[in-house]
């Protein structure tokens, strides 16, 4: 299979400045980027067989999408789909071609409860595609197209190999950019989601659903997710992008493209949406019908504690809820409403039954 070389050189690793410096490097990439700087990026493809190798090095405005394993993803989501308030009806973002059958990985909110799924490729052809399945845990997810792709597939990673101060590139379905690997921490999301390390690139990019992270030898390293003000972490206000790490794909994949979600225990699901603030888990939202919203939970309570035991903050309240059992198990959750403690027993769901599929005809 062709690879992809990319981006040309490496950062130090060491020195009393560490924060400092690399902030100051991803600015200077962000200015490289806007200046075109040919040094960062180059190609290198295998010749095909018979054929004369190419030339052996290009610059930024040589990489094009049509040479990368990306394409457009565009889903419409059901008529009553629960996320369209949040998410939208009509949702846009890449797909990443991992095999020759047309399976494609993207982030899984663009298609979740989708009626209608459609890929394009760089020169403006159209493929319909099928859902093959979402992950709660991980937040990925899977299509297949329904006609051959003219798109070579990826290689894998291993995301957990990538180092801080890496330069990696990001690709999109309009276009590529290079950034910084600028940390690697745990991620913790409202929506009952946690991550126990994703990776974070710097400067920001435009267009990261779904969008490729790859490495310096062209192999998948992440799968877009969002986009954060705190790409560093506390160490400095750096607006970047956060991104899946491919690593927690692949114990699941095969299972995944069997069956449409990984076969381990589903966690139970409560359908709260939560902030920390100063250490308290203030509930914003309640999803409507959704287990904690029967059992009478509103926003501004203060969650406190799971089965009796006081909790540590959003993450550390997700990590109990987990460990409760699988879901339908009912749930223990203690919730400060006004000045009392108030337990409330919630019957947990599995996530993936309080979405609207599909109909079917």
């Amino acid at each position: 299979m062709n690879t992809v070389a990319l981006l040309q050189g490496r950062t130090r690793k060491d020195g009393p400045h560490r924060s400092h410096n690399l902030l100051a490097g991803a600015m200077r990439l962000g200015a490289a980027m806007v200046a075109g700087a040919a040094c960062l990026i180059w190609t290198v493809t295998a010749p095909a067989q018979g054929g004369s190798a190419p030339p052996a090095a290009r610059g930024p405005q040589d990489v094009s999408v049509d040479s990368l394993s990306v394409v457009k993803v565009r889903s419409k989501a059901v008529a009553n789909a629960r996320t369209s308030g949040s998410l939208g009806h009509q949702r846009e973002g890449t797909g990443v071609v991992i095999d020759s059958s047309g399976l494609v990985m993207t982030i899984g909110y663009l298609i979740l409860e989708a009626e209608n799924v459609e890929l394009s490729t760089a020169d403006g052809k159209v493929i319909p595609a099928t859902v093959v399945g979402y992950d709660n845990a991980t937040g990925l997810g899977l299509l297949k197209a329904l006609t051959p792709l003219p798109v070579r597939p990826v290689d894998f990673g291993q995301s957990s190999a990538a180092a801080e101060r890496e330069l990696v590139l990001i690709v999109g379905f309009d276009g590529v950019a290079p950034a910084y690997i600028v940390s690697k921490r745990p991620f913790v999301g409202y929506w009952e989601y946690l991550l126990d390390e994703a990776i974070y690139t710097a400067p920001a990019t435009v267009n990261w659903q779904g969008a490729a992270l790859l490495s310096r030898e062209g192999k998948l390293l992440g799968i877009g997710s969002l986009v954060v003000g705190d790409a560093m972490g506390t160490r400095a206000n750096v607006p970047g992008n956060m991104f899946v790490p491919i690593d927690v794909l692949k114990p699941v994949l095969g299972d995944f493209i069997a069956n449409g979600r990984s076969t381990s225990r589903p966690r139970p699901w409560i359908g709260v949406s939560s902030q920390e603030v100063q250490g308290n888990l203030i509930v914003t939202r309640v999803s409507p019908e959704g287990p904690a919203d029967d059992a009478g939970l509103k926003a501004g309570d203060v969650i406190v504690g799971v089965g009796g035991q006081p909790i540590k903050g959003q993450a550390d309240f997700y990590t109990r809820l987990w460990k409760s059992g699988e879901a339908g198990v009912e749930v223990s959750v203690e919730v400060l409403k006004g000045n009392r403690v108030e337990n409330y027993k919630i019957k947990s769901i599995d996530r993936e039954k309080y979405f609207r599929p599909k109909p079917m005809y």
